[in-house]
């Protein structure tokens, strides 16, 4: 009996010793991470001696009341080099009360001095200083950080940039709100730029990229298609559109239809119970959204998709994304649908707009503070808000998807096209962009005729982290891990893109 007690005490210890070995310690751990953190750094290409901000003289003694010191906006402790800010109006009128704000910024020593990228966040209504502080910005204060800190992955090391809180209502900007579509926005938008470019005059005739995400899906190929449709108007030379995320078609297409199937891809993640499940199944199967996808979204496709339904939106009883994020809410309150895997606790955010749940811990808001406004130029009596209040359509948006109007004629027109999608978001779900671009046309023929290949999206120093396809000047990325805000959530995959738009790299 002794015997087998040593045996059992030495298969034991064994045991123990084997289990010790798999531990490490937080120093081993830490360095393991912080290795491979590394991979996410990009590489800076190379540049031509350069001072460390490439300046640009402005002669128009105008512009010298934007000049935004970059040694003294608050909380940023260091110097993030010159930029200019502040309100300028849609058009030329005297009495014009419509004003739009924006910040624009030179490129950093790597960046080209021939290009512009314009940003505009979506909503309608949600301020493109969001974009600017946690997505693609010089510096960003993002979620859960102490204090801001320099963006290795800026967009100001590609060219310069500007970023615009449009459309009238949103943000800063001032006036009352007046467009009935998208054309009416992207008029807007080209007055503003007329008026910019009498100030700010030495940009004429740059290289022109317009990008933003989610609605942007709607404003950037009706700007683009404005721009392309009217040669005169301005002058910069419009390239190409960069959309992350985008609206795109119609509700029941890319929230409704794959919502299901997101669901089972992620049932880890939402921890429904398989009786729960079953009724999402057929709720699917009822409303025509089961196996929607492999059936009409070939590769060619073989003619127009149809609507599940009679509406596009979501027939009665077929409102299947309202019901998955109602669930979702009973297990995890912190459920985000811009971002899937958060739960508690919420990470304090400085714009006070944590995801999808909203959580005001330090009031004001970063750009509600008195310093801030005075900083950038911006009015004090506006209490800023990243998603406006104000309905900035009065009455609606009339203008049909892009995809189903303008957006053909803009991928036609341009050099290249980009659309982005996160995997993680619920918002706005990848597989429902997929079947928006099967169902559009455009260069001749409807749709992708051969399949996104898996594993094909190469980021940088990481491998493969989604997917990439290209066909007649449309490109299509898949991005994993990531949720809404491509460049917020995967920095590194949103710059490859934007780079590879303006032609600075041969693939994505």
């Amino acid at each position: 009996m002794l015997s087998g007690l040593l045996l059992a005490l030495s298969v034991l210890g064994s045991f123990a010793g084997a289990n010790a070995r798999k531990m490490m310690t937080k120093s081993e751990l830490h360095a393991r991470q912080a290795e491979a953190a590394k991979r996410f750094e990009r590489t800076p290409r190379a540049a031509p001696a350069a001072p460390k901000v490439k300046n640009i003289t402005f002669s128009n003694p105008k512009a010298s009341q934007f000049y935004v010191d970059g040694a003294t906006i608050p909380e940023v402790d260091f110097d993030v080099g010159p930029s200019w800010s502040g309100l300028m109006p849609i058009s030329g009128n005297a009495n014009e009360t419509r004003k739009l704000f924006f910040w624009f910024f030179p490129p950093g020593p790597e960046g080209s001095l021939d290009d512009l990228i314009f940003w505009t966040n979506g909503g309608p209504g949600c301020s493109s200083l969001e974009g600017f502080l946690q997505e693609n910005g010089p510096f960003q204060w993002g979620v859960g950080t102490a204090k801001p800190i320099p963006n290795v992955n800026s967009w100001t090391n590609l060219s310069s940039m500007l970023w615009v809180e449009q459309p009238v209502g949103t943000g800063f900007s001032q006036g009352t709100p007046n467009i009935k579509n998208e054309d009416d926005l992207a008029a807007q938008v080209v007055g503003f730029f007329q008026q910019f470019l009498t100030v700010f005059s030495e940009l004429k005739g740059k290289k022109l990229y317009l990008s933003g995400e989610s609605y942007a899906g709607q404003y950037v190929p009706y700007i683009a298609n404005f721009i392309y449709e009217n040669p005169t108007m301005l002058d910069l030379s419009l390239q190409g559109i960069w959309i992350a995320d985008p609206v795109l078609g119609w509700n029941v297409v890319q929230a409704e239809i794959p919502v299901v199937d997101f669901v089972h891809k992620y049932e880890n993640v939402f921890s429904f119970n398989q009786s729960f499940m079953a009724e999402l199944d057929a709720i699917a199967v009822k409303c025509n959204y089961a196996g929607y996808y492999q059936k009409f979204a070939t590769y060619p496709p073989a003619g127009p998709l149809p609507l599940p339904g009679k509406s596009t939106e979501a027939d009665r009883g077929c409102d299947v994304w309202d019901t998955v994020f109602d669930a979702a809410l009973v297990k995890n309150p912190a459920f985000n649908i811009y971002r899937i895997f958060d739960t508690f606790p919420v990470l304090w955010d400085v714009l006070g707009f944590p995801g999808s749940f909203e959580d005001v811990q330090l009031s004001p808001l970063y750009f509600d503070r008195a310093d801030v406004k005075a900083a950038i130029h911006a009015p004090a009596n506006v209490d800023w808000t990243e998603c406006s209040n104000v309905n900035v359509f009065p009455h609606g948006d009339a203008s049909p998807p892009s995809a189903l109007s303008v957006l053909p004629n803009v991928i036609e027109k341009s050099v290249r096209t980009v659309i982005n999608h996160g995997l993680a978001d619920f918002i706005l779900i990848a597989e429902g962009t997929r079947i928006v671009i099967q169902n559009m046309t455009w260069n001749g023929l409807q749709g992708f005729q051969t399949p996104i290949a898996n594993d094909s999206f190469i980021v940088d120093g990481v491998g493969s982290l989604g997917t990439a396809h290209t066909e007649r000047g449309l490109t299509f990325l898949e991005v994993e891990l990531s949720g809404h805000m491509v460049p917020q959530f995967s920095p590194l995959a949103a710059f490859q893109g934007m780079a590879f738009l303006m032609g600075f790299r041969p693939t994505p």
